[in-house]
């Protein structure tokens, strides 16, 4: 090898890229013994919100089981009208009913100080309330109606989100901050302004729900807005200005990819600087989407940052002239969805199932090296190669599958593998992590 042909090396081996730790003071959102904790030392949490309406018992018990099936650890329900605050300690008696701990978290709005006060079953049922600043009340009305809400919280031991959203934010704060501005000699641009209004908000009242007497590791801050660039500008803000635990989030993401790809930039670029600590994906659904998609999303966005492991991972070809055949695609989808489905019974039965890195690959060029690094793996035949299909366990090729049943044939191998692998450990059920 001449001197050209050798590698060059740098000066010191490359860093692994990891995100940053985080600082934040920890809450915890409770129902019955389940306890989430948010911040600290805690896993960045997986939250949703459903859309259904809360007077519908049924419904909402329904999709709130079906989001914390999905992997949802608190779940918020719309509380806007008295019947609403009246539906939902039966909500809560449905979801307990049906062996659901997952905690339930109000969205108040406007009136939230009245059903918080004239519906104390509705207080004690919820596990954490939502609090904007913005729509509490004007004038004098902001602070008595705040503060009857942050009574409510403090009389029933549970956690707030102070949750601040430009769409719907304080007008005589924002105009407060536009009066100053317009004094400076040189004055900030009105997005800049808007910014601190975010914080400023969010900050102020949390410091007075804490002078109020509500501990301040039971408040998460949320300063939502909609575009990208403004949610890391706000957010990297409020992180440095404060240790309280922080909600991520756009506020409309929008629909389909579009609302994934803002979602999942956003959030990422944040994570990795060790900034939040839950996360919402706010997705639009398409027609006759499940509303479980957003918490497929979030989940994805913090196991491909390493930062949670909460499915098991299947590596997929993406495709080319070599792989005309569709078979590893269908396949690919088959395995995922099956180990998804599986997951709610798996994370009990089978301890660290969810560790678990499948491969389904489409032909000899990437085939069998993704299935070594697997821990279990098929390389199917792409255009014109033999009919044969290598499956690697452990890293080693353990046998070759041909014929008509391929497909069945490694499904079956999952399933048995599974069971030989993380089976043997599972002794009694595991409860839910805290």
């Amino acid at each position: 090898m001449s001197d050209s042909d050798r590698p060059v090396w740098g000066q010191q081996p490359i860093p692994t890229a990891q995100p940053k730790p985080r600082r934040s003071r920890q809450a915890v959102t409770s129902w019955g013994s389940h306890h989430v904790t948010v911040g600290g030392d805690a896993p960045v949490r997986v939250q949703s919100m459903t859309n259904t309406d809360t007077v519908d018992v049924i419904g909402t018990a329904i999709q709130v089981k079906e989001l914390a099936l999905a992997g949802s650890e608190m779940v918020r329900i719309t509380v806007n009208t008295p019947e609403a605050a009246a539906a939902v300690p039966h909500i809560r008696e449905q979801l307990d009913r049906m062996g659901i701990s997952v905690p339930l978290i109000g969205d108040f709005h406007y009136n939230g100080h009245r059903l918080l006060t004239e519906y104390p079953a509705c207080a004690e049922a919820l596990s954490k309330y939502r609090i904007n600043p913005g729509n509490v009340g004007k004038g004098d009305k902001h602070d008595r109606q705040f503060g009857q809400m942050i009574d409510a919280a403090i009389r029933w031991n549970k956690p707030v989100r102070i949750g601040v959203n430009w769409g719907s934010l304080d007008q005589e704060l924002l105009a407060s901050l536009m009066d100053e501005n317009s004094q400076r000699a040189q004055p900030w641009d009105a997005r800049q302004v808007m910014y601190e209004a975010l914080i400023s908000s969010a900050i102020t009242s949390a410091r007075r729900a804490e002078e109020m007497g509500l501990p301040g590791h039971q408040i998460i801050l949320s300063c939502k807005v909609s575009g990208v660039q403004d949610l890391i500008a706000v957010y990297r803000e409020l992180g440095r200005r404060t240790d309280y635990a922080l909600h991520l989030g756009l506020t409309e993401a929008g629909m389909g990819t579009k609302g994934t790809v803002a979602s999942a930039t956003a959030l990422s670029i944040l994570l990795q600087e060790g900034i939040g600590d839950t996360i919402r994906v706010s997705l639009t659904p398409q027609p006759g989407e499940a509303r479980t998609q957003e918490v497929v999303i979030a989940s994805e966005i913090l196991q491909a940052l390493g930062l949670r492991v909460f499915v098991p991972s299947v590596t997929a070809c993406p495709g080319c002239g070599r792989t005309t055949s569709t078979t590893f695609q269908e396949l690919a989808k088959q395995i995922d969805d099956f180990l998804r489905a599986q997951m709610p019974v798996w994370r009990s039965r089978y301890p660290g199932v969810e560790k678990l890195k499948v491969a389904v690959m489409g032909c000899i060029v990437n085939g069998p090296g993704e299935s070594k690094h697997a821990d279990i793996g098929i390389s199917l035949p792409g255009t014109g190669e033999a009919p044969a299909a290598p499956v690697f366990i452990d890293g080693e090729k353990a046998l070759t599958l041909r014929g008509d049943n391929i497909a069945a044939e490694f499904h079956q191998i999952v399933e048995n593998y599974i069971e030989k692998r993380f089976g043997a450990t599972a002794s009694a059920p595991q409860s839910e992590p805290i």
